[in-house]
């Protein structure tokens, strides 16, 4: 993992990148629950059968991958939440985004964690 702090701006910029690789895993994810399911209980899947899951599960690896390459600290991934490690006001912040938002808009104390959560100044 890249031991990066962030400025809003500069996580920001990131934002249209990290929205389309979180649309990929969600996809991924949700192919590879259904996949895991079917196979469970039936044996079968019209997604396929052990060789797509893992081929799924790689590509997952690969899509977290790039989090970690810039700096990004992933907290969960379903819903998927993602921190940015970050200073405000002189304190360490994680800049903080979660599945279903459009934008960068909260941070939390870097030692509280999400329930610290407020908006960006």
């Amino acid at each position: 993992m890249v031991n990066k702090v962030f400025t809003v701006e500069e996580a920001r910029g990131l934002m249209p990148e990290l929205l389309r690789r979180a649309a990929l895993l969600i996809g991924i994810r949700a192919d590879l629950a259904e996949l895991g399911h079917d196979l469970a209980a039936t044996g079968r899947s019209h997604l396929g059968g052990i060789p797509e899951a893992k081929a799924m599960e790689a590509r997952v690896a690969e899509v977290l991958g790039w989090f970690d390459e810039q700096g990004i600290e992933v907290k969960g991934v379903a819903p998927l939440l993602a921190d940015f490690p970050a200073v405000l006001s002189g304190e360490s912040v994680r800049l903080c985004w979660i599945e279903g938002e459009t934008a960068l808009g909260w941070y939390h104390r870097s030692d509280l964690g999400f329930p610290g959560r407020r908006p960006l100044p």
